[in-house]
């Protein structure tokens, strides 16, 4: 072996090693599993698999940034998850007949490692405890779907971004201001929230105007994460009130 491929295999298994399903295995194991997987390197909004297409394996993300989303009938994209280095992702398709159930690009420069279907089955076969660590894996991406169908039940845009923006705050909602870095795009954002940019702008600009937020560059401060917290109470139970006199 080379001194690139050397190093090469390393970085693979430095990327492996920090991922959780991969995290507690011995030295020789991330190498097994490094020395199989296929790198592949992808530019900002290129695809990496569509919905649909047969799986041939599940990733892990080195670096950068991968989007899993749907397009429905009427073109509307609805963001699933944003998956960054030592995120692992679409394990499930691994279990499945069907093919991706969605598709994903980089929303960034990034670098993904594909683990074959077929040598990680093999390897399942022979270290049972892999199986128990995808479980764990794949019970954390159902809490984010569960999240996601939780935020979605917010009809109006104000109430899904105020949700979002505490989310990232503490709990409960202090007074104190908080300061977020955004990790996406304003765009990648807007559909996480299952609405258009030009609509998340519109209610960023509202918040500003209420002095709830301050926004500079792609960094976000709650002013008052308690006030926030009261405009999305109020606002839920106004549309409560809505739907019972409906």
């Amino acid at each position: 072996m080379t001194t690139l491929q050397s190093l090469q295999l390393s970085g693979r298994a430095n990327a492996l090693r920090a991922c959780q399903l991969f995290s507690g295995l011995p030295q020789e194991g991330v190498l097994s599993i490094a020395g199989f997987v296929v790198p592949r390197l992808l530019e900002k909004e290129e695809t990496l698999f569509r919905e649909g297409e047969r799986c041939d394996g599940f990733y892990v993300v080195q670096s950068g940034a991968i989007k899993v989303h749907r397009v429905n009938a009427m073109g509307k994209e609805q963001v699933i998850s944003v998956f960054r280095a030592g995120q692992s992702f679409a394990e499930a398709a691994l279990v499945s007949e069907g093919g991706y159930p969605a598709d994903a690009c980089a929303i960034e420069p990034s670098s993904v490692l594909r683990v074959p279907k077929a040598d990680f089955t093999e390897l399942l076969r022979a270290q049972p405890e892999l199986a128990f660590r995808m479980l764990a894996s794949m019970s954390q991406h159902l809490r984010g779907l569960v999240g996601l169908l939780d935020d979605l039940k917010l009809k109006d845009v104000e109430s899904r971004l105020a949700h979002w923006l505490l989310k990232k705050c503490p709990k409960p909602p202090g007074t104190a201001p908080v300061e977020l870095k955004l990790r996406q795009t304003k765009r990648v954002l807007a559909a996480e929230l299952g609405t258009a940019s030009e609509t998340l702008s519109r209610t960023l600009a509202k918040f500003r105007d209420r002095d709830l937020i301050q926004v500079n560059g792609n960094t976000i401060t709650v002013i008052d994460p308690s006030r926030l917290d009261e405009l999305l109470r109020w606002n839920l139970g106004e549309n409560l009130r809505k739907s019972q006199n409906s």
